[in-house]
């Protein structure tokens, strides 16, 4: 069966002479899965050509699998459309986890998401005081993600590598605590950051990012993004470890009145140096809502134990979080990339992927 499998998603690929292709016939998970599995195997090393799994529109259901792998490198997955070619697994909440309920764990090298939504859709209501679903978590190293809609509730998009860079444009991210988490530089390009309700009857606050950026130098910057606001109140971001940095750049709030007057969460996790910034917010009538000052005492206390005696540190640092117009032409992705650009490799991409998904229609 395996075998029959693997030569039907095959087949495609001999009909073709410039790239490597395989087709995925519509709902054939099954199908899906052995090609990713090839797809790791024949492009092993890190210099290997570009290979395309091509996806058209339909319901590819994992049921309970999770983490299911790419090794490979140069490898592209690529469906129809953003909302019709829909990936999605469905946990057991007791198997709920950040490292444990991906649909994709990427560890290759300059792989490719483009027109695809990825929904986990453990039962996050049901799941008790977390519901840590993750639709991609991304250890590889420059992956791009092209019109990728990412639908969850707690730790949805995981960059879980410390010296990454990664890039995502166009793209849709759904979750309400920390649902854009990790590592690495990371460039977020015209998205929709859409925070869903914390609990079912709306209480409670969300937060958008949880960065533990330490290791590289400039940490997730979201440039000219629109976040949409569905009931609960919502902030920036919070820091999770180390030096995270999270710069908000050109940003549009359908909602303003949502966010929280901090901004940013002052509760840090596990620390309070931070590198959290503004600049440029405006509303949806594109009016200028940036604050002129937004200054925030940052806290987190620890505890330790002595004897009967419990001790409490309190540990504070007070920080500005708007960037002046000097600070914020600073970033550019020539300045965090340095020679890879992944804005000019997506169009080269684009002009690929309309010639080989004509040969689907």
């Amino acid at each position: 069966m395996k075998r029959s499998l693997f030569l039907m998603v095959c087949l495609w690929a001999v009909m073709m002479q410039a790239q490597e292709v395989m087709y995925i016939p519509k709902n054939d998970v099954k199908a899906l899965l052995v090609a990713i599995e090839a797809a790791n195997k024949k492009n092993a090393e890190k210099d290997s050509k570009p290979l395309y799994i091509l996806i058209p529109d339909g319901f590819y259901d994992l049921g309970e699998t999770v983490l299911t792998k790419i090794t490979g490198h140069n490898i592209a997955l690529i469906g129809q459309s953003m909302t019709g070619t829909v990936i999605q697994n469905k946990p057991d909440i007791k198997q709920e986890g950040i490292s444990k309920t991906a649909i994709f764990q990427n560890r290759g090298t300059n792989n490719y998401f483009q027109d695809l939504t990825l929904r986990n859709a453990l039962d996050y209501y049901a799941a008790g005081a977390a519901g840590r679903a993750v639709t991609l978590q991304d250890k590889g190293q420059r992956t791009i993600c092209n019109r990728v809609c990412m639908l969850s509730y707690q730790d949805t998009y995981y960059s879980d590598n410390d010296q990454s860079q990664h890039y995502i444009q166009d793209s849709e991210i759904h979750g309400t605590v920390d649902f854009i988490c990790g590592d690495g530089d990371v460039w977020f390009e015209r998205c929709k950051i859409v925070t869903e309700k914390r609990t079912s009857d709306g209480s409670g606050r969300n937060v958008i990012a949880a960065p533990k950026t330490s290791k590289t130098p400039w940490g997730y910057i979201f440039n000219r993004c629109t976040v949409e606001n569905i009931v609960s109140n919502f902030e920036y971001a919070r820091g999770w470890n180390g030096t995270p940095h999270c710069i908000w750049l050109h940003t549009t709030l359908l909602s303003p009145e949502k966010l929280n007057p901090t901004r940013f969460d002052y509760r840090g996790m596990n620390t309070v140096q931070n590198d959290f910034k503004e600049y440029g917010t405006v509303d949806a009538e594109g009016r200028d809502i940036t604050p002129k000052t937004n200054q925030v005492t940052f806290t987190m206390s620890k505890k330790k134990q002595e004897g009967n005696v419990e001790i409490v540190t309190e540990h504070n640092s007070t920080r500005e979080t708007i960037l002046t117009d000097a600070q914020a032409e600073r970033y550019t992705i020539g300045n965090v990339f340095g020679d890879w650009r992944p804005d000019k490799l997506i169009q080269k991409m684009e002009k690929t992927t309309r010639k080989l998904m004509k040969r689907l229609q």
